[in-house]
C-alpha cells in the first residue's frame, strides 16, 4: 500500500471519530414529575354536619407512578391518623370517619395529601366541616 493512502485512510478515521448524536430508544413511559391528585369526593363542598350524626369524609389519590403514602390532617376533633400506606397502587381510597358528638358548634378541618413511588408530594385537598 503506497505511503499516501496509509496516510488517507488514518486521516479519514481519525476525522470519523467526532462525537455524533446517537440514535436513543426510550425504555417505557418516563416517570412524570407531578404528585398524586387526590380528591375528596364526600362532602363534595364545605358542608354543615348535624352534631350527633355519624360522618365518613371520603375520598381517593390517584398517580400513574403509584401512590406511597396518603396523609391525614383533621384540626378540631382532637384525633390523629396514621398515614395510609399506598402500596404503589394507581389509586387509593380512604373514608376517615369525623366523630360530632359534643363538638357543637366546631369548625373542622381536613386536609388530605398523598406522595408516590417516586417521591413527588401532590397538593392537598381540604374540607371544612361545621358542626351544628
Amino acid at each position: 500500500m503506497p505511503r499516501h493512502a496509509v496516510l488517507l485512510v488514518a486521516l479519514t478515521l481519525v476525522s470519523g471519530c467526532d462525537e455524533r448524536d446517537r440514535l436513543t430508544f426510550p425504555s417505557g413511559e418516563p416517570p412524570d414529575e407531578a404528585g398524586p391528585v387526590t380528591t375528596i369526593t364526600s362532602p363534595a363542598v364545605d358542608s354543615f354536619l348535624t352534631e350527633g350524626d355519624p360522618f365518613i369524609l371520603e375520598g381517593r389519590a390517584v398517580d400513574i407512578d403509584g401512590v406511597d403514602t396518603v396523609y391525614i390532617e383533621v384540626f378540631g376533633t382532637g384525633q390523629a391518623f396514621l398515614p395510609l400506606p399506598g402500596g404503589g397502587a394507581d389509586t387509593v381510597t380512604f373514608g376517615i370517619p369525623i366523630p360530632t358528638i359534643g363538638l357543637s358548634g366546631t369548625t373542622v378541618i381536613a386536609r388530605i395529601r398523598a406522595v408516590d413511588q417516586i417521591g413527588n408530594q401532590g397538593l392537598a385537598a381540604v374540607r371544612q366541616l361545621a358542626i351544628e
